[in-house]
Parts: structure tokens; C-alpha cells; sequence
């Protein structure tokens, strides 16, 4: 009964299908922008900042010994495949790529560059 309804058995299945359509969404990003930084409030896709935060979180598990909720050694190797960084040190030039960023996502929205001051 359950299988003529399509009941998802496993939900790991769908855990990796998340994980493969985020790490293509990555791809694209570091084609586009050239690296992997993608800010935590990425204005065009929140969904991708929130993921990136979280292989970061969990690669630091994973050196920390955890065996719940880390990543896998497959999954490392795919994202220092497109040089992702794993750690990110909150800098002055952080701050300014994650502002110029959203100027971007702003300009390709409205058109242009003066963005008003209570934007």
C-alpha cells in the first residue's frame, strides 16, 4: 500500500539528493564568482549560505572525532575539489566580498547602483 503512494523508505536517499543539488549549486557559484565564500545571507540563494555554514560545521565535527550528523570523506574530497574553504576568517575583505556581492544581486534587481540608505 504504502509503495503505491510512493512512500520514501529512506530517508538518507533524500538527505544525499539535498546534498548533490547544494553541491551543483555551489559549482555554479564558484564558475560565477570564483571561489566558494558564498556569504551566509546570500541574497540570491539563502538556502546555499546556510548550507556551506553547515559542511563547514559539520567538517569541524568530523575532525573533533563525531560520528553523528558529519560528512563524509566522499563529500570532503568533492568540495576541496572546487577549493572550498573551511575555514573562513571573519576579515575585512570577507565583509566587503559578501557587501559587493549584494550590491551585485541589487543592481541585477533594480537596474543600477544607488541603493537607497535604509535599504
Amino acid at each position: 500500500m504504502l509503495n503505491k503512494i510512493r512512500f520514501e523508505w529512506s530517508i538518507v536517499d533524500s538527505a544525499l539528493d539535498s546534498w548533490d543539488a547544494r553541491y551543483k549549486e555551489l559549482v555554479s557559484y564558484v564558475k560565477v564568482f570564483g571561489n566558494a565564500r558564498v556569504p551566509s545571507k546570500f541574497s540570491e540563494n539563502l538556502a546555499l549560505g546556510k548550507w556551506v555554514d553547515k559542511q563547514r560545521t559539520k567538517y569541524k565535527r568530523w575532525q573533533n572525532g563525531h560520528t553523528l550528523g558529519i560528512i563524509t570523506k566522499e563529500q570532503i574530497q568533492l568540495l576541496n575539489k572546487i577549493c572550498f574553504e573551511w575555514s573562513v576568517v571573519d576579515s575585512a575583505l570577507d565583509f566587503w566580498d559578501a557587501r559587493y556581492e549584494e550590491l551585485v544581486s541589487y543592481v541585477k534587481e533594480f537596474g543600477h547602483s544607488r541603493v537607497p540608505q535604509k535599504f
